[in-house]
């Protein structure tokens, strides 16, 4: 599912149009953005997405308890209103990775709805500011028994994606569709230090709500991360671009 037809499905929700045309690129819906429904068993569910130079992900989780339910997401292009998702990974459906869907996208200031599906509203969280470390990246090297070890990703892929305020990652194979896990929530940059704070996981629930300090520096366009894992084991991590990848 698309990160419009997750919400909707999960809602059940029936829909009418009534906003104005959009008629920009895909530039103008960079950052994040979110929704928010109550689904038949009365649970509140947040479903917070970040769209970053050309790739998104969508993720739905409890609002109060920060309980993972789905995730999908990958290449996203705008042309005038037209609105198209290629998906690389989609834990509903994985048998939809690979392939594409376009809607009709509709915005009204900070509110972006779909045509036939307005009455879901997707908020503006952010426009991609701050956000030093604003982009699509993927994990290109790590630091084994002190020598760091770089690769080229292929079909098996592990991503960070952040807007302004917010970030997930995301680990999936694009030719088997399998999904691996995600995490997710809001992250800061000052001074050298990335701090994330977990408001979604998906392999361990007790970890929402931690936060997590790691060192940052950009080294020749790569971010090179530092510190310890959610499970408190050292890490050195080299992210690269998408830009510079694909």
């Amino acid at each position: 599912m698309n990160f419009v037809i997750l919400i909707l499905t999960l809602a059940g929700l029936n829909l009418m149009n009534n906003a104005e045309p959009l008629l920009v690129d895909t530039e103008a819906l960079n950052g994040a953005w979110e929704a928010n429904y109550v689904d038949d068993n009365g649970k509140a569910i947040r479903i917070v997405a970040i769209v970053s130079d050309g790739y998104y992900t969508s993720t739905a989780f409890g609002a109060d308890d920060g309980s993972f339910e789905n995730t999908n997401g990958g290449l996203i292009e705008l042309s005038g209103n037209a609105f198209k998702m290629t998906y690389e990974f989609n834990l509903a459906e994985k048998e939809k990775v690979g392939t594409s869907e376009t809607l009709t996208a509709h915005l009204n200031d900070d509110v972006l709805t779909f045509e036939g599906y307005e009455d879901m509203e997707w908020n503006r969280i952010d426009d991609g500011n701050p956000g030093e470390l604003y982009g699509a990246w993927l994990i290109t090297g790590r630091e084994r028994n002190g020598e760091i070890s770089r690769s080229t990703p292929g079909a098996r892929k592990t991503m960070k994606i952040l807007s302004g305020t917010r970030f997930q990652w995301i680990a999936y194979n694009t030719d088997t569709g399998e999904f691996f896990g995600t995490g997710g929530g809001t992250y800061t940059t000052e001074n050298g230090k990335y701090t994330e704070n977990i408001e979604f996981f998906s392999r361990d629930n007790s970890r929402v709500g931690r936060s997590l300090r790691f060192e940052y520096e950009i080294k020749d366009g790569e971010w090179h991360h530092s510190g310890l894992s959610s499970k408190g084991e050292p890490i050195y991590e080299i992210w690269t671009s998408r830009a510079d990848l694909d």
